[in-house]
Formats: C-alpha cells, sequence, structure tokens
C-alpha cells in the first residue's frame, strides 16, 4: 500500500434540507416558528482509503453509510469538506481529470433489481458505459461484454437476456460486471451481498476477492454485517449518526475495541465457543438524524456517558498504532 491514499475524505458533511412549503412559509411570515427540517446525514467525516487495500465501513441502518458511500462514487457532493483523489482535491480538477476520477470510482449497490433497467438486455446494461466513454469500440462490445461475463462467472450467453430472467446472484454479477466494465480503481459495495441467500453471498464474496487480485482493485465495503466485513477488510471504520467513531486493522479491531459502540456491536455477534452467552441488545434506538444529540452521539445509549459527553464532541484520536477511537474516555487513560 502506498502512503499517499487513493481517496480521502476531509471533514465531509452532507445535509438534506426539506424546503417549507407554501404554508408554513406564510405561517413563519405571521410569526410562527417553523422552519426546514434538515437530515444531517454525514457529519464531519475523516476518512483515507489506500490503493489495494479493502476497508469496511460498517453501523446501524440509518448511520449515513450509504450516503458517505454515494459521496465517495461522486454520486453526490458534500455539503461541506473536502474529497480528494489521489491527493488533489476532486472539484479542483479540470473536465477531464474529473471525468477520469468520477470513472475511477465505482459503485456495486445492494438490490440489484432495483438497479439494473428492466428493459435493456444484459449486453447493454454491462457495454453502454465503456462503449460511451471510449475504453471500447462499439464492433468489439460484443467480445468485451462476453469477457466481463467470464470475469464475474457468467456464460456469455447471458448477454441477450433480461435482468427479470436471472437470479438474484447472477443479477449480483451482472451489477458487479457494469462497475468493473469501465476499468474501475477503487470500487463501493453497498450492502452488495445483504440482499442474497447465504449461500450466494459466500460466492459473490469470493468473487469480490478473486477480482481484487485479478484486477488489483481497492475496496470500500459497506455493510452491517460484521461477519462479512471481518472475512473481507484489511480495515475497518465504525460509523454512528454521521461520525466515524473508531478506525483501526481488522484484527485489532475485533480483538481489542475501544469504542463503547464497537463494543457493544461486537458483543452481540453470536460465537460458536460462547454458545451458553446471554445475548444483551444494545439499549436504545440510534437517535433521528433531524435532531441528533448535542456532544457525543452515542451518549444516550453509552452506559459510560458522563457529563463531557452531552457537550462536547470527541475527536478521532490514536489510541494504539493505527488504531483511531473517538470517546472522552481515553484522555483518562
Amino acid at each position: 500500500m502506498t502512503e499517499q491514499p487513493l481517496l480521502e475524505l476531509r471533514r465531509v458533511e452532507k445535509r438534506f434540507a426539506r424546503p417549507l412549503d407554501l404554508a408554513e412559509r406564510f405561517a413563519r411570515k405571521l410569526g410562527a416558528k417553523v422552519r426546514e427540517d434538515v437530515v444531517h446525514a454525514v457529519s464531519g467525516v475523516d476518512l483515507a482509503v489506500r490503493l489495494g487495500e479493502v476497508v469496511g465501513l460498517v453501523g446501524e441502518s440509518g448511520c449515513g453509510k450509504s450516503t458517505l458511500g454515494r459521496i465517495v462514487a461522486g454520486m453526490m457532493e458534500p455539503s461541506a469538506g473536502a474529497v480528494l483523489w489521489r491527493g488533489r482535491e476532486r472539484t479542483g480538477l479540470d473536465a477531464g481529470a474529473r471525468k477520469a476520477a468520477r470513472l475511477a470510482v465505482q459503485m456495486v449497490f445492494q438490490d440489484a433489481s432495483a438497479s439494473l433497467n428492466p428493459r435493456r438486455r444484459v449486453r447493454d446494461i454491462v457495454g453502454e458505459a465503456p462503449e460511451v466513454h471510449g475504453i471500447v469500440t462499439r464492433r468489439a462490445a460484443t467480445g468485451y461484454v462476453a469477457d466481463m461475463l467470464r470475469r464475474v462467472g457468467l456464460d456469455p450467453s447471458y448477454a441477450t437476456r433480461y435482468p427479470h430472467q436471472l437470479s438474484g446472484g447472477q443479477r449480483a454479477r451482472i451489477g458487479i460486471a457494469r462497475a468493473l466494465a469501465v476499468k474501475p480503481e477503487l470500487v463501493v459495495c453497498d450492502e452488495a451481498v445483504a440482499a442474497l441467500d447465504v449461500s450466494i453471498q459466500a460466492q459473490v464474496l469470493n468473487l469480490f476477492m478473486e477480482l481484487r487480485e485479478a484486477f488489483g482493485l481497492t475496496y470500500l465495503f459497506i455493510s452491517h454485517d460484521l461477519g462479512v466485513v471481518e472475512h473481507l477488510s484489511d480495515r475497518v471504520a465504525i460509523m454512528y449518526l454521521g461520525r466515524i467513531v473508531e478506525t483501526a486493522p481488522t484484527e485489532t479491531l475485533f480483538a481489542a475495541p475501544n469504542h463503547p459502540y464497537t463494543k457493544a456491536l461486537l458483543a452481540e455477534v453470536p460465537r460458536l465457543d460462547e454458545r451458553r452467552k446471554r445475548f444483551v441488545a444494545l439499549a436504545g434506538e440510534i437517535p433521528s438524524p433531524l435532531d441528533p444529540p448535542r456532544g457525543c452521539h452515542f451518549h444516550p445509549r453509552c452506559p459510560h456517558a458522563m457529563p463531557r459527553c452531552r457537550e462536547e464532541v470527541p475527536v478521532l484520536q490514536e489510541t494504539a498504532l493505527h488504531h483511531f477511537s473517538a470517546c472522552h474516555l481515553n484522555d483518562r487513560i
């Protein structure tokens, strides 16, 4: 792995605002305390992905990890902060470099059925983008698509089929082939195996690893499944309500988690050597991103919360080699 990150996020934020309707605007003019609803999906995230590594991004549903993945893939622009590609801010690149940077990051979605156009054949789904971007000529497109299908473990004859004629696992492979067709360097996998049967999940996960070796790929692997992340990732980032609360090499994080939220997540993972262990669900529910708590976002659910946690936002600090955690408890060590 190189020292300079392939992609880096610096203090990235993403907010979604619902504009006031006519009645609400009128009510506000009359003095009513009406304001826009603002969802704080991502709040000040710093994250680096280095060439050749697999970074696992883990968190509960609604924590903002999919939004962060779309920002990485260039499908959304951040409300604040910067996205750097090979050390240069993406918005500052010239048109040609920006296009190349966009193509270099592709995304594989959770629901292949929803992300594949039902009216187009597989050959068009996989072959259109490389043809449009000049990666392959129209004459060579048929052979190129056939090769992509072989790469993901499908027979080239599937090129003439529509998505509804394929199984869930086959559609997932088509989604992967579409992403690979434009020769990306970084692939964002957003819950890419969550909708599949367990046996098919294993096949697709093994395919991801094979493709990593064959194409020299870098992955940002988004998942709520800690078992999958432990199996695939070189490094793991834990996300809670829009913030990264802990990052560490995979082995380190699973052996010695630091943040109370990470400890709670790992405590809920079933283990064969802990058959008699009583599993206790994490107390409370994740707060609403419409009105996140002050200070540490986790403090309403944290058994170690103290007054400082309710007021002051903890910063990521190194607690061990390459191990970072955002928790005020570390200041006592």
